[in-house]
């Protein structure tokens, strides 16, 4: 391919978003058959491949994979990428060049400028003369470059190298809008954590002391399961877990807080077996049956009753949450799950709830709450099944 028809159609991908390409490359054979449009289907087919291992960020492994289809793109005998402090991947003829090639981006990674080199080579037959040298940025900070090799440097090469690493710079900003995300997820986990424990702790401990003397088996059942639900909600890996493994978490907790109010408080459970597989994110139906427990029914004169139900629904599992306590003022919610109150009422743990199911599926998976002053609260939510990058590993 020649470098100024890459240049030309790798400018375009910048722009174009990934589910049209994959659009569009599914239905190439019947778009046309000219010399351009087939460049311009091969190049994109060939972003498509080099995407996915850029957006684990600037690695090695990264780097390592992509780095065929990078070449391909730029049509260039040979390509090298660095980091910032050593080179990752060499790929292509000339590898004797490799032990150089830190050195060749140098003054790109000093001064973020692109630098066409000369290089001095003893070996007659090698095709490497040549180097474009240009930087990859995030954020506006280089934190690497692209070396595109060959026996000459067109104008037609720069634009192309230029063009291509510009692409990069697009899948390293993802990688790092990914980490962001990750990032703020585990930080919200972690507030969830530290909203729900004190209080729940200490009713616990409370309610687990005044069986001691009269029904001590009792207070060592209920001791077991107080060790097995804090060392589910304070475990230090996975993002996600299966709902099998939340509900059972949410039953230690009922259990626990049945010992405390008595009969005053009744249990329903509905669940499809064939859900109870499928992966949640952590601590997302725990914070909602606190609330149920916390705002919905120890205020509430008498027996309340909670009904917990999951149900298969085709691509997405059905989950409900429902108590018949004192309800909430529905202008307060909203301003609960718009983040606008968050004292009180239950509001870091539902809002908590409400936006990493948001972060996860997308807006359309956000919690749907029924409720009114005295009418009691039933929280619906949907998870899809399978979804990208959710996973229990």
């Amino acid at each position: 391919m020649e470098p100024v028809v890459t240049a030309l159609v790798v400018a375009v991908l910048v722009a174009v978003p990934a589910v049209v390409l994959w659009r569009v490359l599914r239905g190439r054979r019947d778009l046309g058959s000219s010399p351009a449009e087939r460049a311009t289907f091969e190049t994109l087919h060939t972003a498509s491949l080099a995407a996915p291992p850029l957006r684990a960020g600037l690695t090695q492994a990264g780097a390592l994979k992509a780095s065929r289809h990078l070449r391909e793109l730029l049509g260039s005998p040979a390509i090298a990428v660095t980091n910032g402090e050593e080179l990752l991947v060499y790929d292509g003829v000339g590898d004797h060049h490799a032990a150089e090639a830190f050195e060749h981006a140098a003054e790109t990674l000093k001064d973020g400028r692109t630098q066409v080199l000369a290089l001095d080579c003893a070996r007659p037959e090698c095709p490497v003369r040549h180097a474009v040298v240009v930087p990859l940025t995030t954020d506006d900070r280089v934190v690497g470059s692209l070396a595109a090799y060959g026996d000459h440097a067109s104008a037609g090469l720069v634009r192309a190298a230029q063009e291509v690493a510009r692409w990069v710079d697009s899948q390293l900003e993802l990688a790092e809008l990914d980490r962001s995300r990750t990032m703020l997820m585990e930080a919200e986990v972690r507030a969830l954590r530290a909203q729900i424990s004190p209080h729940f702790i200490y009713n616990s401990l409370t309610t687990i002391a005044s069986f001691v003397r009269t029904d001590p088996e009792r207070a060592r059942e209920l001791l077991l399961e107080f060790a097995d639900f804090t060392r589910y909600s304070f475990r230090r890996h996975g993002d996600f877990t299966t709902l099998a493994e939340e509900l059972r978490s949410i039953d230690r907790y009922l259990t626990l807080e049945r010992a405390r109010f008595g009969d005053q408080l009744q249990v329903t459970l509905r669940i499809a077996p064939e859900v109870l597989p499928v992966a949640v994110p952590f601590l997302c139906l725990q914070p909602l049956v606190e609330n149920a427990v916390r705002h919905g029914l120890e205020a509430k004169p008498g027996v309340g009753r909670i009904t917990i139900v999951a149900e298969d629904a085709g691509a997405e599992c059905g989950i409900t949450v429902e108590d018949d306590g004192v309800g909430m003022d529905p202008e307060r919610l909203r301003r609960v799950l718009a983040g606008e109150d968050r004292s009180g009422a239950g509001g870091i743990g539902v809002a908590n709830v409400d936006e990493r199911l948001r972060q996860v599926y997308g807006d359309e998976y956000g919690l749907v709450v029924e409720t009114g002053e005295g009418a009691g609260t039933k929280v619906t939510v949907r998870i899809p099944k399978y979804h990208p990058g959710v996973s229990l590993h």
